[in-house]
Parts: structure tokens; C-alpha cells; sequence
């Protein structure tokens, strides 16, 4: 069938890989010039299994409390009349008890497994290149509380498959050298040495280039204005260019749009709890004597990660709940290289770090919807927040199933 899918993020260029491999006829529509400029543009990097403890975690609401006002704190709630916020917010209170963490947890680590191993599979298949390494992921910790809480956290993604293992200070710095300099820092980690890092904005472009190489037709600078209904189901997408309007029809309509997927669905009637949650990175350029990590990393209680991409550092973290805000705040990209100077103070940089900023799609369990919706010819990709790299393959595959008839591999949670 015709399939139009609506983002040329990460998300919505995995799923017209593995729908064109289905034998479908795709059309990809985005606003921007290229594939990959949105939220998959400069985020962490990493395909990270191990990140499967949603933000809505018992310890969440103390945390959230504690850090109100703090410009620079890891999860930042701006005080904001927005009902979607509000509505948001409750949701995600609902999910910080014990058995919903758990719930969650299993299946993030489910669907980001069959993920990985998804993206393993197409990395061999066509040799795509982005500058990856598959070193695993190393979480370090500079507090003993932080420390406890992500052994527990461990303990419960080790039941449902993800082998991340505690590890004391000393073996962090065998695993990542370059943390030599703040040992006196740690006080401990874990380790998941089946996760990679890559630059995911590379990979959505070269991947774009593969599905245009089996058919697929990419239409940029193009914006969707509106879902267009008629008798129970979809008749087209009106959408914008420079030379004018015009609609879009197809036989099946996706929407991978991230954080705008809710704007385009309410007057539908469909109203999906999809928040933006703002996230900033620094792109950091490297000397030929850096001292710099080639494994992944992640800093838990800064929520900040650290990936290798080539002669490139990125640190990229943090969650700043502010709409659809995105200017950069100075006081929040600060706060990212002065933590890496103190894990990494022998960096010595080749130049000045390029700023970013991106809203992540973010729903109060960070399990993402995936599937059919109540109009029989409407599908959702969308909702997978930091982890959108890290699903993107498996909720392509799954989706690409679901959209042919077939049972997917994984369990996709119904919304």
C-alpha cells in the first residue's frame, strides 16, 4: 500500500526503512531540508539499553522538589499555565510507584533489546557507517545514594535482560582511562558493554539515503498544517511549501512528528500524553593530546552523557519542561562543560563547543506509543523520549509488521 509518514526524524526514517523493506510504497514529508535536523540532531548519541529507569521513579518526585528553582538542575519544571503540562504532570506522578517503574521498565528494555539488536542487523546488512563504537555504556557516580538507588535500578533491568552490572571505582577507570584524573570523585558505576554510541543525526541522513536507494520519496521543506478526516478515517495531510499548499494522500498515514504529534492529533479528538522535554547538548572539539572518553559514559546524577564521535566529544542531558520553547538558556549549557571539565580535566579541547537544543518527545512512563489509533488508517510512532535512537529500529520493525498484517516480534503496549 501507499504509506505517508509524517517526520524525517530518526524515528520516522526507521520506519520507512523497514516499511519499504515490506514491500510498501513510502513517502516521507518534513519541514526541514534534510533528514535528522530536528531532535535528532546533536542529542547523546548513544544506543543505550541501560537507560531503561524511566524518569518516573519512586525517587523522582524528592528529586523534582529539591531542584526547583535551580537554573542548572538535572530535571527543571518551569511553572507554566499549560493545561497539557498540568495534564502531564499528574500522569507522570501516577507512574513513580514501585509497580509502575517495574512495569515500565520491563517493557523499555524489551522493546530497546529488540531494537539493538535490530540496528546490529542493518549495520551488517548495509555497512552504514556513523561514526560508531560498540564499547558499551559506563554510568559513574559521585554520590553514594545515587550509587545505591541505580544498583537497584540494575537489579530489575537485569531480570528482564539488560546486563548492567555494578562496578567498583577502580574498575571504572580500567574501563574508561581518561577518568583517571577525577578517581577521587567516584564513588562507583555500572557497566553494559552490549551498548553503543554513534552520531544519530549521521546515521538518520545516510539511512535516508538507503531508503531513497529502494523508492522511497522524501519530500523536505514541507510543513503539516492538518490531518484532514473523513468517514471514520484519514483523507490527507494538508501541507505547506514555498511554491504553496497542497494535499497529501496515501492509503496510511504515520505520525513520527516527536513532540508536535499531540498539536496534530488533538482535533482529531486523539489526545496522547506527549510532552516536550527540552534537552541541551555541547558538541565539543578535540586536540590530538585530549584526554578524552572513547567508551560511552553517562553521569547519572547529572543526567548528562558523554559520547565519543570521532575527533568529537558530545555531552548532551538534561530536561527542562518550558512548552515549546527553544532558545538556548546560558546558565544550562554552562553547567554541561563545567561537569565535564571535572570528570575530564585533562580534555584540552581543539576549540569552542557548539550549543544545542532539542525537545524530546517524553510520555510520563517513557514507554512510547507505537501502533494503530481508533481511525483504522492512522499509526503512531511517537512518544519515545531520550531513547528515540535507542527505539528507533525496533519500533520501525514493529511498526512496519503492524501496518502489513503480521504479529510483531515484541509486545507493543496498547494506548
Amino acid at each position: 500500500m501507499n504509506v505517508l509518514i509524517l517526520g524525517a526524524g530518526v524515528v520516522g526514517v526507521c520506519s520507512a526503512w523497514y516499511l519499504s523493506g515490506a514491500g510498501h510504497r513510502v513517502r516521507v514529508v518534513d519541514r526541514q531540508p534534510d533528514a535528522g535536523l530536528e531532535t535528532s540532531f546533536a542529542n547523546g548519541g548513544q544506543i543505550s539499553v541501560s537507560h531503561a529507569e524511566p524518569w518516573s521513579n519512586p525517587h523522582a518526585p524528592l528529586r523534582a522538589l529539591s531542584w526547583m528553582g535551580r537554573e542548572d538542575a538535572p530535571l527543571l519544571f518551569r511553572p507554566r499555565l499549560d493545561a497539557a503540562l498540568f495534564d502531564w504532570s499528574w500522569r507522570f506522578l501516577r507512574e513513580c510507584t514501585p509497580g509502575r517503574t517495574r512495569a515500565n521498565i520491563r517493557d523499555i528494555v524489551r522493546l530497546a533489546l529488540y531494537s539493538r539488536d535490530e540496528l546490529g542487523r542493518l549495520r551488517e546488512e548495509t555497512g552504514i557507517r556513523y561514526d560508531h563504537l560498540t564499547r558499551g555504556i559506563l554510568h559513574v557516580y559521585t554520590d553514594g545514594k545515587e550509587f545505591q538507588a541505580a544498583i537497584a535500578a540494575a537489579r530489575i533491568m537485569r531480570e528482564f535482560g539488560c546486563e548492567r552490572h555494578p562496578v567498583d571505582a577502580d574498575r571504572c577507570v580500567e574501563i574508561e582511562p581518561a577518568l583517571l584524573a577525577s578517581r577521587p570523585l567516584l564513588v562507583g558505576g555500572d557497566y553494559t558493554a552490549a551498548d553503543e554510541s554513534g552520531d544519530a543525526q549521521v546515521f538518520t541522513r545516510n539511512l535516508a539515503g538507503l531508503c531513497r536507494a529502494r523508492g522511497v520519496d522524501f519530500r523536505f521543506g514541507a510543513t503539516v498544517e492538518r490531518l484532514m478526516a473523513a468517514d471514520g478515517r484519514i483523507d490527507g495531510v494538508a501541507a505547506r511549501s514555498e511554491t504553496g499548499s497542497e494535499t497529501l494522500r496515501a492509503d496510511a498515514y504515520v505520525v513520527a512528528l516527536g513532540s508536535y504529534s499531540p498539536l496534530l492529533l488533538r482535533p482529531l479528538g486523539i489526545r496522547i500524553p506527549v510532552y516536550p522535554a527540552k534537552g541541551y547538548s555541547a558538541t565539543i572539539p578535540l586536540s590530538g593530546d585530549s584526554v578524552a572518553p572513547t567508551v560511552a559514559m553517562t553521569d547519572d546524577g547529572r543526567k548528562i552523557v558523554f559520547s565519543r564521535l570521532g575527533q568529537r566529544l558530545r555531552v548532551a542531558g538534561t530536561a527542562e519542561f518550558n512548552g515549546y520553547d527553544t532558545g538556548l538558556n546560558e546558565v544550562r549549557c554552562r553547567a554541561l562543560i563545567t561537569r565535564t571539565r571535572e570528570l575530564f580535566p585533562e580534555l584540552r579541547p581543539a576549540g569552542e563547543p557548539e550549543f544545542w537544543c532539542g525537545l524530546r518527545p517524553t510520555t510520563p512512563s517513557n514507554v512510547p506509543f507505537i501502533g494503530p489509533t481508533r481511525l483504522p488508517n492512522l499509526y503512531l510512532n511517537t512518544g519515545h523520549g531520550t531513547l528515540g535512537w535507542t527505539m528507533a529500529c525496533g519500533s520501525g520493525r514493529a511498526l512496519a509488521d503492524v501496518i502489513s498484517g503480521e504479529t510483531p516480534k515484541i509486545a507493543l503496549r496498547p494506548f
